[in-house]
């Protein structure tokens, strides 16, 4: 069978990744030709765009390449109708995709989507063109489903990539003395601080992470730092000189982490699960904040209380997120060994209800199932370009 795979960032990039490889165990036949990155290209498929020439981030960097994005579409097309696939499996990346998505559907191609826009954040309208133009939409986060049904759409759930992930990269991590040695650590039990990757989220709470350093004098903090950053600017919002800054090993910090504080986004799952206690932090320009607030429409920011549908880590968010409510928090996890445990124990049910690991697996059994059943067919519509 013939694969058209399109990821547009790194994310998607590591989750085709194992969904390519589970897919060729399933199709000894396939022919794959796709839009991703080094992981992809390492399963043996030829990749027609790298995701490094499509991530453009922001209002003002996606006007300045309007071009480019265009010219990115055309040539999709165009390369989508020559490879003529069987299916066409997006994975993320909403803004691109949902437009190639209306193109192929238009085309009579079959329409998978791997991992859902966050149609039930904000853009809600973005379901009706969804239920017109994807034929199996595929999500990882549990309570999609319930969001799905409520618009009579149904959509499936095989579990959330990001714990075969983390179990791939933790079978490579080594022991924490060898750790310890290779990064000249203390010893001490580690508070892994991960403040996000942006400029402004640095610059907005590292100062008050670190600033909470002094009171834990028994813990060593370990920062982990975003490899398109160079030391010095860490350096400069780094109150205590004692903290260290790790680059490109963010799984390992948080493998050794005895907890953590964490910028609110995919890194707050990420510490869930790997047993990492946190404290999650957000700090923001007010007015973003005033205007997302009002866009976004959902109860908490970190991953792990909207998926438990409650409060489960302690989130710090804009004038909460002070050096006084941070220690308090931080002691919490970090000293209360009652807390620590009450968390871990949240930390397990979590993982039940993401379906524990073999997602990529149960994923492609699924989309092959559907592939190779002859009852299903590309659903027609109306709906014009």
């Amino acid at each position: 069978m013939k694969y058209y795979i399109i990821s547009g960032e790194a994310s998607g990039d590591l989750h085709g990744s194992n969904l390519i490889r589970e897919l060729k165990k399933l199709d000894h036949s396939a022919n794959m030709r796709c839009w991703g990155g080094d992981l992809m290209q390492q399963q043996g498929v030829t990749i027609a765009k790298h995701y490094r020439d499509l991530a453009f981030m922001g209002f003002a960097e996606v006007l300045m390449n309007i071009r480019t994005i265009k010219k990115n579409i055309d040539f999709c097309k165009k390369d989508l109708l020559a490879f003529k696939p069987d299916v066409l499996i997006l994975i993320d990346y909403p803004g691109f995709n949902l437009r190639i998505a209306k193109y192929a559907h238009r085309h009579g191609i079959k329409v998978f989507y791997y991992i859902s826009p966050s149609v039930w954040a904000w853009k809600e309208s973005r379901v009706k063109l969804i239920k017109a133009v994807v034929d199996k939409m595929f999500v990882i986060l549990p309570f999609e489903q319930t969001f799905y049904q409520k618009h009579h759409y149904h959509v499936d759930f095989a579990g959330h990539p990001l714990l075969d992930a983390l179990e791939n990269e933790t079978n490579k991590i080594t022991s924490f003395t060898e750790f310890v040695n290779e990064n000249k650590l203390s010893g001490k039990p580690l508070i892994a601080i991960l403040p996000g990757s942006r400029k402004q989220e640095i610059a907005a709470m590292l100062p008050i992470m670190t600033g909470v350093v002094d009171k834990f004098p028994e813990y060593e903090f370990v920062i982990a730092g975003a490899p398109s950053l160079p030391l010095s600017y860490y350096q400069e919002f780094t109150r205590d000189p004692s903290v260290k800054i790790i680059f490109d090993k963010t799984y390992e910090i948080l493998h050794h982490a005895h907890s953590g504080l964490i910028k609110s986004g995919t890194s707050t799952l990420e510490a869930a699960l790997l047993n990492v206690p946190q404290v999650v932090c957000y700090k923001a320009n007010p007015i973003s904040i005033w205007i997302g607030r009002r866009l976004v429409k959902i109860k908490f920011f970190s991953l792990v209380n909207l998926i438990m549908n409650r409060e489960v880590v302690k989130e710090l968010l804009q004038e909460e997120m002070n050096e006084t409510t941070l220690e308090l928090e931080l002691k919490k996890v970090t000293d209360n060994t009652i807390e620590r445990k009450k968390l871990l124990a949240e930390y397990d049910l979590l993982k039940n209800m993401l379906g524990g690991g073999g997602a990529s697996k149960r994923l492609a059994e699924l989309m092959y199932g559907y592939l190779t059943n002859e009852k299903f067919k590309v659903q027609s519509s109306k709906f014009k370009e």
